[in-house]
This record gives C-alpha cells, structure tokens and sequence, in this order.
C-alpha cells in the first residue's frame, strides 16, 4: 500500500476496543487486510477507505449481539456483517454464504489466517442453499430491497427464528413495498430498530422479524 491510501484510512475509533473487547486484535487484523486488498479484490470502492471501520467494521459488529445459535449471512461479500459478527461473537455459529469465486476465495482466506473456527463458506446463491431452514437468524447487508430479499433470505429460517437485516434510512418505505413478500414469508413481529447508538455517530438500521413455518 502506498502512502496516500495508507494515510487515507479511517483511524480505528475508540468504540471499537468497547464492541470487539478481547477480540479486538482479530478485528484489527481483519480490518487492515481489507484495507490494504479490498478495493483491488473488488470487495469495497476506494470512497470507503475513510470510513472504513465506523461505516463498515462497526456497523457491522453492533449486531453481533442479536444473534445465537446458527445464524447464516447471505451474499457476504467482504465478511460483512457475517465474519465481523463472527470475530465479535465467537459463540455463535456461522455460515457465509456467497455466489462469487473471488468473494469466497477472499472469506477462506480470512477463516484461514485469523484462524476463525466459527464459521464456514459455503459457495452458492441462496435459493441454492440445500440444507433446509435450520438457522436461527439469517442476515444480510447492503444486498437488495426487501421485496428481493425476503424470498431469498426467509427460507433459510427455521421455524421462530428471526430475519435480522442491515438496512439503509429508506427501510420504512422498503416495508411498504415488500407486503405480499412478508405475508408469504409468513413474517410477524416485523419492527425496525435502531442498534449501536451510544457507539456510533450512525447506528445500525436493523429490520427484524419472526419467520414462522
């Protein structure tokens, strides 16, 4: 890494030794990599090396505490929320599921060098996922509009377990759009909250719901 995209990293923020606690070194460790291979993997743009552990890093790991048990990330990409979630909750089993070769090949290789043992890649689109609706959560982040993502992400979910998705501000009007997806899904308690506020300048926009079989 040059100087110029060195200097123009985020500085780690304070927040982050308070949500990682004793596993802040794997964040750390995390974090850098996809500072120093993201943008020429293809994993972030350039636009987000300054914002890189508040937007990104923390804005992920600030739900770690909703989920148990087995929880699966659809279309991880970068690892996020799934493998920052994994490094802040080692407690809970994870399952990364994503479609393309180089993401994969990027998650394996940050399973393998920080030694994560919580977590497994599996290659494949989510309405390829052949396992059943065993998760407890199923997540996913900056994927699609609900309306898309629903049908992707419910089946996977056994039955009571919850949906719990990262979201932008235009959730409510997201909402509004997916209900025939929700009524198939079979979806209740649906509520958008609001994690990580005493943390981050931006908490996380969360939209759970129970998924009933």
């Amino acid at each position: 890494m040059d100087v110029s995209r060195e200097t123009s990293v985020e500085p780690e923020p304070a927040a982050a030794a308070r949500i990682f606690g004793d596993r802040l070194d794997l964040a750390r460790a995390f974090t850098a990599n996809l500072a120093r291979e993201g943008e020429l993997r293809g994993l972030i743009g350039p636009q987000e090396l300054p914002r890189l552990w508040s937007r990104h890093v923390l804005n992920s790991a600030v739900v770690a505490p909703l989920f148990g048990g087995r929880a699966a990330d659809v279309g991880s990409g970068a690892g996020l929320p799934g493998l920052v979630c994994a490094i802040a909750a080692p407690d809970v089993e994870w399952t990364l599921i994503e479609p393309m070769e180089r993401r994969v090949a990027w998650l394996e290789e940050q399973v393998a060098e920080l030694a994560i043992d919580n977590v497994r890649v599996v290659r494949a689109r989510s309405e390829e996922w052949a396992g059943g609706a065993v998760f407890d959560a199923v997540t996913a982040r900056a994927v699609s509009a609900l309306r898309t993502l629903i049908p992707l992400t419910a089946p996977l979910v056994r039955d009571g377990g919850e949906l719990i998705l990262l979201k932008g501000a235009n959730v409510e009007a997201e909402i509004g759009k997916a209900a025939t997806q929700m009524k198939g899904a079979r979806l209740s308690d649906v509520r958008v909250e609001l994690v990580g506020a005493d943390w981050l300048g931006e908490p996380t926009r969360v939209l759970r719901a129970r998924v009933r079989a």
